[in-house]
């Protein structure tokens, strides 16, 4: 009976230190949750560990840059102003480099830094100092960016060494500048048909994919001085101008959307392919003439310097047309080799008419006994192609004697001096085929005329050439 008040009063005082002690730590945790609500972030109801917020600074500075810019506290997958007019972003370009200009795929490829600018009153924030703060791409993918696309282009990327060339900066207004370092291949649609001699307008055209004129415009931040590039040296062609334009484009399910243009003209230098091509062509022309002075009975020479020529026209020929487009209209090298090489080819044709005519020369001399059989046709020729041998009787082509209206008892003196009248026709001309015959009997003056005809020809055809496309 006495035990029962002492074992109660034992319980009541472990009782009450329970309670004091299990207050005190509780109040405990209850202020370290306050500080880590103050110092940390919350997300689903989970805490963050302290201590590894605590050893990461850089996150601990993300977090308050977030903070400060409220991201949390807006939705950027919608524009800016959303529900009021379209947003305003000026774009201007600053070209580093042209890397290549591909005439077989038709497009160039293109490095440069492109800037926006447009206004996010969403992350305006206080400032003492009114100074801007400058992010990376890791602040980029949370916000609302421009969706600007190269229209026509087949292959892009942003440098990403060493990291990712995106910068983004902020200021306390709102205003926001994003820039990028890209490389672009676009489409150029090319016209040769004045090529090697040609001028190249391609252009460079940037467009909002989802956003049209409805919701963001577009436009050049500083006109014409929006587009600024370096000293750009390129191997065959010569940078005529760089300009800035803009236009609307039009799609039938979309609607109307802004576009700007980057346009360039691009003038292609010339001596490389005098070089490779013209000066190569023009020799191959003249070496075929070399054959009209060499005797029309060396066969084998001819024969062989003819071939030759005509074999490297067109391995030249071959070369340049391997190196460009397959277009469906004739270009301006297309004319010139193929006329060159049509001139080659009549020099070849020019001595087959040559033997030929000498052929039938001797047939017909022959047949009238005025070739003796044991005539050696080796021996020795003259500059001008014709024979000079003892054995061999030349006569000359008769000519016609004129005819005169006279009395045929008139003495040879008194028609030596009267005088043509008026109406009188001193000479017959001759036919087509007097002149064919006359041609066969003297075929040396084949080559003779070849001498004077081939050099004009070709000096007329590069006069006129050169006038219309140089």
């Amino acid at each position: 009976m006495k035990v029962a008040p002492l074992t109660c009063l034992t319980l009541a005082v472990v009782s009450f230190i329970a309670v004091v002690t299990g207050g005190r730590n509780s109040g405990r945790r209850r202020h370290k949750e306050v500080l880590l609500g103050e110092n940390s972030k919350f997300q689903f109801g989970r805490r963050i560990d302290y201590k590894l917020r605590r050893q990461d600074s850089t996150k601990t500075f993300l977090i308050k840059s977030e903070q400060l810019l409220r991201i949390e506290d807006h939705d950027f997958a919608i524009r800016p102003g959303f529900g009021n007019a379209a947003i305003p972003v000026g774009i201007d370009v600053q070209v580093e480099s042209i890397d290549s200009i591909s005439e077989v795929n038709m497009d160039f490829t293109m490095t440069l830094y492109l800037r926006h600018y447009w206004k996010d009153e969403r992350l305006s924030f206080p400032s003492h100092s009114n100074q801007s703060r400058t992010f990376d791409s890791r602040l980029v993918k949370k916000i609302w960016v421009p969706d600007v696309f190269f229209v026509h282009s087949k292959r892009s990327f942003i440098h990403d060494t060493t990291n990712e060339n995106i910068m983004l900066r902020v200021y306390p207004d709102g205003n926001i500048l994003y820039s990028v370092r890209a490389t672009v291949t676009a489409l150029c649609s090319m016209d040769f048909s004045s090529f090697p001699l040609d001028t190249q307008n391609c252009s460079l055209e940037l467009e909002s994919y989802a956003y049209n004129e409805n919701d963001l415009m577009l436009y050049w931040k500083n006109g014409n001085d929006s587009l600024r590039t370096d000293e750009i040296v390129l191997s065959q062609f010569f940078i005529e101008n760089f300009h800035a334009s803009s236009g609307l484009a039009f799609y039938s399910s979309t609607g109307w959307y802004n576009r700007l243009f980057i346009n360039f003209i691009l003038r292609r230098h010339i001596f490389f392919f005098m070089l490779q091509t013209y000066f190569p062509t023009m020799l191959m022309v003249v070496l075929s003439w070399v054959s009209f002075w060499i005797d029309r009975r060396a066969v084998p020479a001819r024969v062989s310097l003819g071939m030759t020529t005509v074999l490297t026209m067109s391995t030249i020929i071959t070369g340049v047309s391997s190196s460009m487009p397959q277009v469906s209209y004739v270009k301006a090298v297309d004319i010139y080799m193929w006329t060159s090489f049509l001139f080659v080819f009549l020099s070849v044709i020019e001595y087959a008419a040559v033997n030929y005519c000498t052929t039938l020369e001797e047939m017909r001399k022959m047949r009238k006994g005025k070739i003796p059989s044991t005539f050696n046709a080796s021996q020795a020729m003259a500059f001008d192609g014709c024979f000079h041998d003892d054995d061999i009787e030349l006569t000359p082509f008769p000519r016609m004697a004129p005819t005169l209206t006279t009395d045929p008892l008139t003495t040879p003196s008194q028609n030596s001096d009267m005088r043509p009248t008026e109406g009188t026709r001193l000479r017959r001309q001759r036919s087509v085929r007097e002149n064919v015959a006359l041609l066969v009997s003297n075929s040396y003056m084949i080559d003779s005329y070849s001498r004077l005809a081939f050099p004009l020809s070709y000096l007329l055809f590069n006069t006129i050439y050169w006038s219309l496309y140089s």
